[in-house]
């Protein structure tokens, strides 16, 4: 059994690495991240906060999805134990309160930028 889970392992990680995509850290970067010079400025602010609002979504919807099957897998796996159904109730119930969350500051700023006009979801540094 441990010898297979060795082998399952290195077959894993064999073909992760062997398709890898190298990374483009040598090209050059345009738009409104660099001023002119390839110096940064403050407005690489903007594609910084861009950036990790891209992180932060994608990771609540991987943890929302994990938290989602691990308990159905709860729920699945209780055999009727009160108290295992119970856990298993409250991480579903949980992951969807997270994912409504999620949505919900989003449409939520989707409604101010509506009645008022001013688009909150671009983060912008005005330049002189």
């Amino acid at each position: 059994m441990r010898n297979r889970f060795f082998q399952f392992i290195f077959t894993f990680y064999f073909f992760l690495f062997s398709f890898a995509i190298p990374a483009q850290a040598q090209s050059t970067w345009s738009g409104k991240c660099l001023a002119q010079g390839d110096v940064a400025t403050l407005q690489g602010l903007e594609c910084l906060f861009g950036n990790i609002l891209q992180v932060i979504v994608g990771l609540a919807g991987i943890i929302f999805f994990v938290m989602f099957i691990n308990g159905g897998f709860q729920y699945l796996f209780s055999s009727g134990d009160q108290k295992r159904v119970a856990t298993a109730s409250s991480t579903l119930t949980m992951s969807i309160l997270g994912l409504v969350g999620v949505v919900s500051s989003y449409l939520i700023l989707q409604l101010i930028k509506k009645i008022t006009g001013a688009d909150v979801t671009n983060f912008i540094i005005p330049s002189h």
